[in-house]
């Protein structure tokens, strides 16, 4: 009889303290032989002393992970908290590799560096038999400003290994984020981790608006700092609302999570979402914006419904659904809070065995797209 059909563990803790935190953890996980883990972190921790207590709990094992704006554990929605997520190696391999300095990334030195971790990911997981499925799970600094050169020049690099990820966060302070690779927590970072596995695995990328009527064209911008100056030729902002709201009313991340701006690309509507206001009246995005496009203002539809059709259609792709990690805009949690619905949400969540963060800003294959949730389903 086969044996390898040991399913994700999962655990997670809201002990303040960092070493409490892991001992819990691993007191919930067991003797359970991992090939991999991946850790989701409240910002709120010391992350020296979390690091610490990570690689007193996990010597020999490829642990990676990042600092997060929410959770998403057993109990759906959850915060200040860690989310631990293990691969155990009777049906897993991973294989990681971490970018510092995105800044000045380099594109064909990372395309090699990935092709060869793809390599070192076919071979290792050999072990686990013939029909082994692969996926790279992409973390990526979410203040970087970096996720979409990086996203493509990783998914290219990867050809026919799928990519899905999320972009670090620090609550909504939006001052430093963390990725942890290599025992330590960087910053202006990226790590890739091909996940091998002899489970099915399905990536996906659903969200919950639709374009409206209501268009707006970027005719002033700073590309480089994701800043819009100008809409039709009038003060970003004061257009913007203009177009969405009422005279007068406050322009804040919830009325951003509200209507959010959309792009069409390849025959589809992505969303662009508003980060922020700025003192002078334009608008900073969390994703790539420039002079020219033709953004159109987003309606919301029926999340709930939305998100059961998704579900079902996930486990007719993979049967039974084992795990979901999971990268949930946070501002898809803020709007669901807005709208009074984020418990319907969260209880869906929690009985699809979701498992994740609230991010930045979600990697699907090679695009950087904001205001989605996206992920990696495995299957029974």
């Amino acid at each position: 009889m086969d044996t390898r059909t040991r399913g994700l563990v999962f655990a997670s803790s809201h002990e303040a303290d960092p070493a409490a935190a892991l001992a819990e953890i691993m007191a919930q996980i067991g003797a359970t032989p991992l090939a991999g883990a991946m850790l989701f972190c409240s910002h709120s921790y010391d992350r020296d002393a979390l690091a610490r207590a990570i690689n007193r709990n996990s010597e020999g094992l490829t642990v990676i992970g990042c600092t997060s704006s929410g959770e998403m554990t057993a109990i759906g929605y959850d915060q200040d908290s860690i989310a631990f997520i293990g691969f155990p190696a009777e049906a897993f391999h991973m294989a990681a590799h971490c970018f510092d300095e995105i800044d000045a990334f380099d594109t064909q030195g990372a395309a090699a560096t990935i092709r060869s971790l793809a390599a070192r990911a076919e071979m290792g997981s050999r072990a686990l038999g013939e029909a082994v499925n692969h996926v790279a799970l992409f973390l990526v600094d979410g203040l970087s400003h970096r996720e979409e050169l990086l996203t493509m020049t990783v998914q290219d690099a990867l050809g026919d290994i799928p990519l899905i990820g999320g972009s670090s966060g620090d609550g909504l302070l939006f001052r430093e984020t963390g990725i942890f690779h290599g025992g330590r927590f960087h910053v202006d970072a990226a790590v890739v981790a091909i996940l091998s596995s002899i489970k099915p695995m399905h990536v996906f990328r659903s969200q919950h608006y639709e374009p409206g009527p209501n268009k707006m064209v970027v005719t002033g911008a700073i590309p480089v700092e994701r800043i819009v100056t100008e809409i039709n030729a009038e003060p970003a902002a004061e257009e913007y609302l203009r177009l969405v709201g009422h005279p007068g009313e406050r322009l804040d991340i919830g009325f951003f999570a509200a209507h959010p701006p959309m792009v069409r690309a390849g025959g589809e509507y992505y969303v662009r979402s508003i980060q922020s206001v700025n003192p002078d009246g334009s608008l900073t995005f969390y994703c790539a914006i420039d002079e020219g496009i033709v953004l159109t203002i987003g309606e919301p539809v029926d999340r709930i419904a939305g998100i059961a059709a998704l579900f079902e259609e996930i486990a007719g792709k993979i049967g039974e659904i084992d795990h979901i990690i999971g990268f949930d805009c946070v501002l898809n949690r803020i709007d669901a809070e807005r709208r009074q619905v984020a418990r319907e949400v969260s209880l869906l969540y929690a009985r699809n065995h979701v498992v994740g963060f609230n991010t930045y800003g979600e990697q699907y294959h090679a695009a950087h797209v904001n205001q989605s949730f996206s992920g990696l389903a495995i299957g029974q």
